[in-house]
């Protein structure tokens, strides 16, 4: 097969599309032939060795795809040759064939297209178990997203929105902005490109606040990290919930203390590989969810392009320097 490989932790650059050995399946493994894979922003991290995991080197980045099985190792019980699955595993997914436990792919219909599954779970899942189980969203709440316009971003908002809850998207750019409200903000905040000084950073709380219908955010969700992660937490509302998700804007934020004091809030973690791990029934029970939310047209994922997987490369350099919209999706013909 060929695959993506990384052979030593530096540039996205190194990459290379070449041939390595086929894998094989163990005791409760499968073998995928894979037809498509989501990017997603750890993918350009982990090639870097910046991830929270190193693999073992040689490796192919990629978080999640879709494609069919085509070999079942001893004891798998609930998959079978010829089933159409999404999986997940923390890399390995921009290849031709990946391996993975039998426990990390789910069957779906066979008429449901590759693309779309593969574009789905991990960003879906993400904001799911964000907004649920460590904010539990309800049709009462304000929510705001920063880098609503990215992979996660966008699936917070439509998650939020099929929930019945008052979205602000807050974004660097007016294309990203006109992206959001085509996927169904109530409003649209714009805050650049460049770093916030101090200045900024309080001018940023001041625009935030007064786009808050209740004078503060229940939930606030935070893709980005680095200044912008601050002044939004300024502007939470009184018990909200802050919810942690990434830092793709470079710096991991430092908080006061006395803000979670002075407004009662919760600042929470979401972490999708360890809850994986950890809950492995409810992040299950999440896939379904989301399942019954895309085939009931209460979620519509945006793909903004596909791209052959040998041609990977140029778009996971995009995502690091954040000038992906929605999704990419990688296709092998």
């Amino acid at each position: 097969m060929k695959a993506l490989l990384c052979k030593k932790f530096g540039p996205v650059s190194e990459l290379s599309w070449e041939e390595t050995a086929d894998p094989v399946a163990g005791p409760n493994e499968i073998v995928i032939d894979i037809k498509a894979a989501g990017l997603n922003y750890p993918d350009n991290l982990i090639v870097q060795g910046l991830y929270q995991f190193k693999p073992d080197l040689p490796f192919s980045p990629g978080h999640e795809g879709a494609g069919v099985i085509s070999s079942v190792g001893k004891d798998v019980s609930s998959l079978k040759v010829g089933d159409n699955v999404v999986f997940f595993k923390g890399f390995g997914a921009f290849a031709e064939k990946i391996v993975v436990h039998e426990s990390f792919a789910f069957s779906i219909p066979q008429s449901f297209p590759h693309h779309v599954a593969a574009s789905i779970f991990m960003v879906y899942g993400t904001s799911l178990h964000a907004l649920l189980q460590r904010a539990n969203i309800n049709e009462k709440d304000e929510v705001l997203v920063l880098g609503a316009a990215g992979g996660v971003g966008l699936a917070a908002v439509d998650i939020a929105k099929a929930y019945g809850a008052r979205v602000v998207a807050a974004v660097s750019n007016k294309e990203k902005a006109d992206v959001c409200i085509g996927r169904g903000a109530d409003d649209i905040i714009v805050y650049g490109s460049e770093k916030l000084d101090k200045d900024s950073q309080m001018a940023f709380t001041k625009e935030l606040k007064s786009k808050s219908k209740n004078g503060g955010y229940s939930i606030i969700y935070d893709p980005v990290g680095d200044c912008y992660s601050e002044p939004a937490l300024r502007s939470i509302g009184w018990k909200g919930t802050y919810l942690v998700v990434g830092f793709a804007a470079g710096k991991i934020p430092s908080f006061p203390a006395n803000l979670m004091l002075l407004k009662g809030c919760a600042v929470s973690g979401v972490f999708i590989g360890r809850f994986q791990k950890e809950e492995p029934v409810i992040h299950a029970k999440n896939l379904e969810k989301i399942g019954g939310l895309l085939a009931g047209g209460k979620i519509n994922p945006f793909i903004s392009k596909t791209v052959p997987m040998k041609d990977a490369v140029s778009s996971i350099e995009d995502i690091a320097r954040r000038r992906v919209l929605g999704k990419v999706v990688f296709l092998n013909n």
